[in-house]
């Protein structure tokens, strides 16, 4: 049992997708455990301007993104990973995930996290 996406064929374990999340952040200079809703007294997400936010700051069982921030997300998560080596399982899982919340842009529907 993990996490997966009602519009995406991504999806990765719990553990896995906080690691996955972890290194997201890392990638714009924030530590995921010092920020709000992961330590007690966290940092607040709104000291924060980067389209990838809606992603990091996010249930992982349940809950949804809207068409727009799926648009904005995948257009950021993208440019994250783009770098990462191409046999890398989370850069393979986000690729399924741009895919999914692309589809969901187009459609005009939410990405469901299930």
């Amino acid at each position: 049992m993990g996490l997966g996406f009602a519009q995406s064929d991504a999806n990765w374990s719990y553990s896995g997708f906080m690691r996955f999340r972890g290194r997201l952040a890392n990638a714009i200079n924030i530590d995921l455990m010092s920020m709000q809703g992961f330590s007690a007294l966290g940092i607040s997400w709104n000291t924060i301007n980067d389209d990838i936010v809606p992603l990091l700051f996010h249930s992982d069982c349940d809950g949804s993104l809207t068409p727009d921030e799926c648009h904005t997300v995948a257009i950021r998560l993208a440019e994250i990973i783009k770098d990462w080596d191409d046999d890398d399982y989370d850069k393979f899982q986000a690729q399924l995930l741009i895919e999914g919340m692309n589809k969901c842009y187009e459609n005009d529907e939410h990405l469901e996290f299930c």
